[in-house]
Protein backbone atom coordinates (compact mmCIF):
# COMPACT_ATOMS: atom_id res chain seq x y z
CA UNK A 1 0.00 0.00 0.00
CA UNK A 2 1.52 3.25 -1.17
CA UNK A 3 2.28 5.49 2.34
CA UNK A 4 0.33 8.79 1.08
CA UNK A 5 -2.70 6.10 0.85
CA UNK A 6 -1.82 4.89 4.79
CA UNK A 7 -4.67 6.15 7.40
CA UNK A 8 -3.43 7.82 10.37
CA UNK A 9 -6.66 8.81 11.81
CA UNK A 10 -9.73 6.79 10.78
CA UNK A 11 -13.01 7.77 12.01
CA UNK A 12 -15.92 5.36 12.61
CA UNK A 13 -19.41 7.11 13.70
CA UNK A 14 -21.51 3.92 14.67
CA UNK A 15 -19.29 1.40 15.67
CA UNK A 16 -21.40 -1.86 14.59
CA UNK A 17 -20.94 -5.28 13.05
CA UNK A 18 -19.95 -3.02 9.71
CA UNK A 19 -17.96 -0.08 11.23
CA UNK A 20 -16.28 -2.34 13.52
CA UNK A 21 -15.13 -4.66 11.08
CA UNK A 22 -14.29 -2.20 8.72
CA UNK A 23 -11.83 -1.11 11.58
CA UNK A 24 -10.44 -4.59 12.84
CA UNK A 25 -9.68 -5.41 8.79
CA UNK A 26 -7.72 -1.79 8.28
CA UNK A 27 -5.56 -2.89 11.66
CA UNK A 28 -4.70 -6.24 10.47
CA UNK A 29 -3.79 -4.63 7.00
CA UNK A 30 -1.48 -2.49 8.90
CA UNK A 31 -3.35 0.46 7.06
CA UNK A 32 -4.41 2.78 9.68
CA UNK A 33 -3.13 3.91 12.89
CA UNK A 34 -5.36 5.15 14.83
CA UNK A 35 -9.36 4.89 15.15
CA UNK A 36 -11.30 6.60 17.18
CA UNK A 37 -15.62 5.35 17.95
CA UNK A 38 -18.07 7.46 17.71
CA UNK A 39 -21.51 6.36 18.97
CA UNK A 40 -24.54 6.95 21.46
CA UNK A 41 -23.65 3.93 23.43
CA UNK A 42 -21.54 4.32 26.14
CA UNK A 43 -21.66 0.08 26.81
CA UNK A 44 -20.96 -1.35 23.02
CA UNK A 45 -18.01 1.96 22.81
CA UNK A 46 -16.63 -0.07 26.02
CA UNK A 47 -17.20 -3.14 24.39
CA UNK A 48 -15.16 -2.36 20.92
CA UNK A 49 -12.38 -0.60 23.34
CA UNK A 50 -11.87 -3.97 24.95
CA UNK A 51 -12.03 -5.89 21.42
CA UNK A 52 -9.42 -3.07 20.16
CA UNK A 53 -11.55 -2.06 17.52
CA UNK A 54 -11.21 1.08 18.31
CA UNK A 55 -8.38 2.88 20.32
CA UNK A 56 -10.32 6.26 21.40
CA UNK A 57 -14.39 6.48 22.04
CA UNK A 58 -16.25 9.61 21.49
CA UNK A 59 -19.38 11.08 21.99
CA UNK A 60 -19.13 14.25 20.14
CA UNK A 61 -18.71 14.09 16.52
CA UNK A 62 -17.28 17.34 15.66
CA UNK A 63 -14.55 16.63 18.24
CA UNK A 64 -13.98 13.56 16.48
CA UNK A 65 -13.57 14.04 12.95
CA UNK A 66 -11.25 16.82 13.32
CA UNK A 67 -8.24 16.71 11.47
CA UNK A 68 -9.11 12.64 10.35
CA UNK A 69 -7.87 11.05 7.49
CA UNK A 70 -11.08 8.75 6.87
CA UNK A 71 -14.29 8.71 8.25
CA UNK A 72 -16.21 5.94 7.95
CA UNK A 73 -20.04 6.55 8.76
CA UNK A 74 -21.79 2.92 9.86
CA UNK A 75 -24.78 4.25 11.73
CA UNK A 76 -28.74 4.04 10.69
CA UNK A 77 -29.46 6.18 7.05
CA UNK A 78 -32.18 8.00 8.90
CA UNK A 79 -29.34 9.26 11.14
CA UNK A 80 -27.19 10.23 8.76
CA UNK A 81 -28.25 13.68 7.79
CA UNK A 82 -27.78 15.11 11.18
CA UNK A 83 -24.07 13.17 11.07
CA UNK A 84 -23.73 15.49 7.83
CA UNK A 85 -24.61 18.39 9.74
CA UNK A 86 -22.72 17.91 12.78
CA UNK A 87 -19.27 17.30 11.08
CA UNK A 88 -19.63 20.08 8.34
CA UNK A 89 -18.56 22.75 9.83
CA UNK A 90 -15.22 21.29 11.66
CA UNK A 91 -13.97 18.94 8.95
CA UNK A 92 -10.47 19.49 6.82
CA UNK A 93 -10.23 19.67 3.19
CA UNK A 94 -8.29 16.98 3.68
CA UNK A 95 -10.71 14.63 5.48
CA UNK A 96 -12.64 12.31 3.12
CA UNK A 97 -15.79 11.11 4.14
CA UNK A 98 -17.87 7.55 2.91
CA UNK A 99 -20.92 5.60 4.11
CA UNK A 100 -22.06 2.01 4.78
CA UNK A 101 -25.56 2.52 4.08
CA UNK A 102 -27.83 0.45 2.29
CA UNK A 103 -29.50 2.56 0.35
CA UNK A 104 -27.88 5.39 -1.85
CA UNK A 105 -29.99 8.08 -3.05
CA UNK A 106 -31.34 9.59 0.09
CA UNK A 107 -27.65 9.08 1.66
CA UNK A 108 -26.77 11.13 -1.51
CA UNK A 109 -29.53 13.73 -1.26
CA UNK A 110 -28.65 14.63 2.52
CA UNK A 111 -24.84 14.76 1.69
CA UNK A 112 -24.98 17.42 -1.35
CA UNK A 113 -27.26 19.37 1.67
CA UNK A 114 -25.65 19.20 4.47
CA UNK A 115 -22.14 18.76 3.32
CA UNK A 116 -22.05 21.98 1.30
CA UNK A 117 -18.56 23.06 -0.29
CA UNK A 118 -17.18 19.56 1.61
CA UNK A 119 -19.18 17.42 -0.39
CA UNK A 120 -16.98 16.25 -3.09
CA UNK A 121 -14.70 15.01 -0.08
CA UNK A 122 -17.37 12.46 0.13
CA UNK A 123 -17.39 9.02 -1.56
CA UNK A 124 -21.34 6.74 -1.04
CA UNK A 125 -20.22 2.97 -0.78
CA UNK A 126 -22.47 0.07 0.29
CA UNK A 127 -20.17 -3.02 1.50
CA UNK A 128 -22.34 -6.11 0.20
CA UNK A 129 -21.78 -8.35 3.78
CA UNK A 130 -23.49 -8.70 7.26
CA UNK A 131 -24.91 -11.01 9.66
CA UNK A 132 -28.43 -11.17 11.69
CA UNK A 133 -25.71 -9.90 15.04
CA UNK A 134 -25.09 -6.23 15.48
CA UNK A 135 -22.67 -4.13 17.71
CA UNK A 136 -19.07 -4.06 18.26
CA UNK A 137 -19.00 -7.34 19.49
CA UNK A 138 -20.29 -9.04 16.63
CA UNK A 139 -17.64 -7.41 14.56
CA UNK A 140 -14.80 -9.84 12.82
CA UNK A 141 -12.06 -8.36 10.36
CA UNK A 142 -13.40 -11.19 7.41
CA UNK A 143 -16.49 -9.85 7.02
CA UNK A 144 -16.10 -8.16 3.93
CA UNK A 145 -13.32 -10.69 2.79
CA UNK A 146 -14.37 -11.84 -1.28
CA UNK A 147 -17.33 -9.46 -0.77
CA UNK A 148 -19.14 -7.14 -3.42
CA UNK A 149 -17.92 -3.33 -1.90
CA UNK A 150 -20.21 -1.06 -4.16
CA UNK A 151 -19.10 2.40 -4.76
CA UNK A 152 -21.63 5.19 -6.34
CA UNK A 153 -19.00 8.27 -6.37
CA UNK A 154 -20.85 11.71 -8.22
CA UNK A 155 -19.82 13.91 -10.63
CA UNK A 156 -18.35 16.25 -8.12
CA UNK A 157 -16.54 13.37 -6.01
CA UNK A 158 -12.91 14.00 -5.87
CA UNK A 159 -10.68 11.49 -7.74
CA UNK A 160 -8.13 11.03 -4.75
CA UNK A 161 -11.14 10.62 -2.44
CA UNK A 162 -12.58 7.95 -4.49
CA UNK A 163 -8.99 6.50 -4.89
CA UNK A 164 -8.51 6.66 -0.08
CA UNK A 165 -11.64 4.74 -0.06
CA UNK A 166 -11.42 1.88 -2.95
CA UNK A 167 -7.59 1.24 -1.20
CA UNK A 168 -9.39 1.22 2.20
CA UNK A 169 -12.29 -1.36 0.80
CA UNK A 170 -9.37 -3.45 -0.98
CA UNK A 171 -7.23 -4.15 2.44
CA UNK A 172 -10.49 -5.46 3.86
CA UNK A 173 -10.78 -8.13 1.15
CA UNK A 174 -13.63 -6.48 -1.04
CA UNK A 175 -14.26 -6.78 -4.81
CA UNK A 176 -14.87 -3.38 -5.98
CA UNK A 177 -18.03 -3.04 -8.25
CA UNK A 178 -19.31 1.05 -8.76
CA UNK A 179 -23.09 1.60 -9.62
CA UNK A 180 -25.45 4.42 -10.10
CA UNK A 181 -27.76 5.12 -6.95
CA UNK A 182 -30.72 4.63 -8.45
CA UNK A 183 -29.48 1.59 -9.85
CA UNK A 184 -28.20 0.67 -6.46
CA UNK A 185 -31.49 1.07 -4.88
CA UNK A 186 -33.50 -0.74 -7.06
CA UNK A 187 -31.71 -3.91 -7.16
CA UNK A 188 -31.00 -4.14 -3.38
CA UNK A 189 -34.78 -3.01 -3.17
CA UNK A 190 -35.26 -6.94 -4.61
CA UNK A 191 -32.09 -8.61 -3.08
CA UNK A 192 -31.86 -7.30 0.36
CA UNK A 193 -34.54 -5.58 1.49
CA UNK A 194 -37.24 -7.32 0.61
CA UNK A 195 -36.14 -10.74 1.97
CA UNK A 196 -35.89 -8.58 5.01
CA UNK A 197 -39.29 -7.34 4.88
CA UNK A 198 -40.72 -10.71 4.59
CA UNK A 199 -38.74 -12.64 7.23
CA UNK A 200 -40.04 -10.06 9.79
CA UNK A 201 -43.80 -10.52 8.61
CA UNK A 202 -43.07 -14.34 8.94
CA UNK A 203 -42.02 -14.09 12.55
CA UNK A 204 -44.33 -11.64 13.56
CA UNK A 205 -47.31 -13.92 11.75
CA UNK A 206 -46.26 -17.08 13.81
CA UNK A 207 -45.56 -15.09 16.65
CA UNK A 208 -48.82 -14.11 16.95
CA UNK A 209 -50.66 -17.73 16.61
CA UNK A 210 -53.16 -18.78 19.89
CA UNK A 211 -50.02 -21.14 20.29
CA UNK A 212 -47.35 -19.73 19.41
CA UNK A 213 -44.93 -21.13 22.11
CA UNK A 214 -45.61 -25.00 21.22
CA UNK A 215 -45.81 -23.75 17.50
CA UNK A 216 -42.59 -22.77 17.18
CA UNK A 217 -40.95 -25.24 19.69
CA UNK A 218 -41.53 -27.27 16.80
CA UNK A 219 -39.68 -25.47 14.41
CA UNK A 220 -36.84 -27.01 12.52
CA UNK A 221 -33.54 -25.88 10.15
CA UNK A 222 -36.26 -24.69 7.08
CA UNK A 223 -37.85 -21.68 9.54
CA UNK A 224 -34.64 -20.85 11.21
CA UNK A 225 -32.98 -20.57 7.47
CA UNK A 226 -35.99 -18.52 6.10
CA UNK A 227 -36.03 -15.76 9.08
CA UNK A 228 -32.30 -15.50 9.89
CA UNK A 229 -32.58 -12.12 8.98
CA UNK A 230 -35.52 -11.47 10.95
CA UNK A 231 -32.54 -10.87 13.70
CA UNK A 232 -31.24 -7.56 12.40
CA UNK A 233 -31.65 -4.43 13.68
CA UNK A 234 -35.14 -3.43 13.83
CA UNK A 235 -33.77 0.52 13.70
CA UNK A 236 -31.33 0.01 10.96
CA UNK A 237 -34.30 -2.04 8.46
CA UNK A 238 -36.78 0.77 9.30
CA UNK A 239 -34.47 3.37 8.38
CA UNK A 240 -33.54 1.41 5.19
CA UNK A 241 -37.17 1.08 4.56
CA UNK A 242 -38.83 4.07 4.60
CA UNK A 243 -35.68 5.64 2.51
CA UNK A 244 -36.58 3.06 -0.43
CA UNK A 245 -39.98 2.81 -0.25
CA UNK A 246 -40.06 4.08 -3.77
CA UNK A 247 -38.68 0.39 -5.02
CA UNK A 248 -39.39 -1.48 -2.35
CA UNK A 249 -43.44 -1.00 -1.91
CA UNK A 250 -43.87 -2.13 -5.68
CA UNK A 251 -41.61 -5.13 -4.57
CA UNK A 252 -44.01 -6.36 -1.76
CA UNK A 253 -47.04 -6.11 -4.16
CA UNK A 254 -45.34 -8.37 -6.90
CA UNK A 255 -44.85 -10.80 -3.73
CA UNK A 256 -47.96 -10.60 -2.33
CA UNK A 257 -48.91 -11.17 -6.13
CA UNK A 258 -46.91 -14.63 -5.66
CA UNK A 259 -48.21 -15.44 -2.60
CA UNK A 260 -51.90 -14.88 -4.10
CA UNK A 261 -50.93 -17.58 -6.66
CA UNK A 262 -49.93 -19.83 -4.37
CA UNK A 263 -52.94 -19.84 -1.92
CA UNK A 264 -55.17 -19.88 -5.05
CA UNK A 265 -53.70 -23.29 -6.33
CA UNK A 266 -53.92 -24.65 -2.71
CA UNK A 267 -57.15 -23.20 -2.15
CA UNK A 268 -58.22 -25.12 -5.38
CA UNK A 269 -56.14 -28.46 -4.50
CA UNK A 270 -54.32 -27.68 -7.78
CA UNK A 271 -51.62 -29.72 -7.45
CA UNK A 272 -50.33 -29.12 -11.00
CA UNK A 273 -50.24 -25.44 -10.64
CA UNK A 274 -48.52 -25.87 -7.31
CA UNK A 275 -45.57 -27.97 -8.48
CA UNK A 276 -45.19 -25.88 -11.49
CA UNK A 277 -45.01 -22.84 -9.36
CA UNK A 278 -41.87 -24.58 -7.17
CA UNK A 279 -40.29 -26.26 -10.05
CA UNK A 280 -40.05 -22.42 -11.13
CA UNK A 281 -38.64 -21.37 -8.20
CA UNK A 282 -36.29 -24.03 -7.91
CA UNK A 283 -34.90 -23.46 -11.59
CA UNK A 284 -34.39 -20.03 -10.35
CA UNK A 285 -32.71 -20.96 -7.22
CA UNK A 286 -30.45 -23.09 -8.88
CA UNK A 287 -29.51 -20.94 -11.54
CA UNK A 288 -28.71 -17.52 -9.66
CA UNK A 289 -28.50 -17.92 -6.30
CA UNK A 290 -26.31 -21.36 -6.10
CA UNK A 291 -24.15 -21.14 -8.66
CA UNK A 292 -22.99 -18.21 -7.92
CA UNK A 293 -21.93 -19.01 -4.71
Amino acid sequence: MPAKLRINKLVVIGVGLIGGSFALALKKARMVRQVIGVGRSRKNLQIALRRGVIDRAETDIARAVADADLVLIGAPVGQMPGIFARMAPVLSPATVITDAGSTKQDVIVAARRHLGACFPQFVPAHPIAGTENSGAGAAFPELFRDRNLILVPQPETRAAATRLVRAAWLACGARIVRLEAAEHDEIFGAVSHLPHVVAFALVNHLARHPDARRLLGFSGGGLRDTVRIAGSSPEMWRDICIANRAALVPLVDGYISELETARAALAAGDGDALEALFSSAQRARARWLVRGK
